[in-house]
């Protein structure tokens, strides 16, 4: 990163971040282990860490529209289909 700040590195952090977290919701407080585990590998690929991985194992980088899309995948499969809210409640009832 050269000592600079990176708009888009930082970014790429907090959608990851954000992504992560809804995938363990959906797995430990949902009705569905499977999609909240899936919701996990994906939210890998937002990491600049594994993005780097992935570019120097397979010398093959996922374009950032791609990338896009598998967010506003996420967050239409959590927010829509997954019922966030009520799984969010449903854990601060737990702790």
């Amino acid at each position: 990163m050269n000592g600079k700040f990176n708009f888009w590195y930082a970014i790429s952090w907090l959608f990851g971040i954000l992504f992560l977290a809804i995938g363990v919701l959906n797995t430990f407080w949902g009705n569905d282990m499977g999609f909240g585990i899936f919701i996990i590998v994906l939210s890998l690929i937002f990491f600049p860490p594994v993005e780097s991985l992935i570019k120097k194992m397979f010398d093959f980088s996922i374009h950032y529209v791609i990338k896009i899309l598998i967010g506003l995948f996420i967050l239409w499969a959590a927010l829509g289909v997954g019922e966030l809210f009520a799984k969010v409640s449903l854990m601060l009832k737990d702790i």
